[in-house]
């Protein structure tokens, strides 16, 4: 047996439905599995212009499966994702690189507000459908999860600093250096190489690599 604890790496971004779906279910995991949970949010943009990928909603039959997919994932995981047909547009018109940059200037400053956090950005623009690319919005979701005003107003102005912009560039580059394409993909340290699992489907797969066992997506 392996006394050791597997690093698991989350690789997401706020924009994106299944990082939502898959952050909850290694969130509920960090606990049952031998695994140390570590979020690192990156920027799915940045991914997706690297590696030439286009968002899945570009191709008509396949926005019309994901509206589908989307809405069997969300029952079946209970993670309150709330998606319409207008949702792709909306996608396509924000930016959560503003987001992204905040929620890293927390990691960088306050790690432990990282999950509440993130889950504030997910809840806001996911199931409650409002703006999450405007500084008053990234304030109000800051407030949510517990952050002070004043650490908020810390963190909104690092979003401008060079440290704060090129950690999130190296984290971006590192998830594609894993072999990343697009979010969420989660990266398991095991037996001294690294396994790149992509979105939120194959958590059931990361559990059989690692030896660790499959209870489910809402484990009691």
């Amino acid at each position: 047996a392996r006394m050791g604890r597997t690093l698991v790496e989350l690789f997401y971004d706020v924009i994106s439905p299944y990082s939502w779906l898959g952050f909850e279910v290694l969130c509920r995991y960090q606990h049952i599995w031998n695994i140390d949970l570590r979020f690192r949010p990156a920027f799915l943009g940045g991914i997706m212009q690297q590696t030439g990928n286009k968002p899945p909603a570009m191709l008509p039959k396949r926005a019309e499966y994901m509206l589908k997919d989307v809405k069997r994932m969300a029952k079946y995981y209970q993670v309150p994702v709330h998606m319409s047909g207008g949702d792709f547009q909306r996608i396509l018109a924000t930016s959560s690189l503003a987001a992204m940059r905040f929620i890293t200037a927390i990691d960088m400053t306050n790690p432990q507000y990282l999950e509440p956090l993130s889950r504030e950005f997910w809840m806001r623009f996911w199931s409650q459908h409002e703006d999450i690319s405007q500084p008053e919005n990234i304030l109000a979701v800051a407030r949510q999860a517990g952050l002070s005003a004043e650490l908020s107003q810390k963190a909104l102005e690092m979003i401008s600093s060079p440290i704060v912009k090129d950690r999130l560039k190296e984290t971006t580059a590192e998830a594609i250096k894993y072999g990343a394409f697009g979010m969420p993909a989660v990266v398991a340290h095991y037996d001294g190489e690294p396994h790149l699992f992509f979105g939120s489907d194959r958590l059931e797969l990361l559990g059989s690599v690692i030896g660790e066992k499959w209870l489910g997506p809402v484990p009691s």
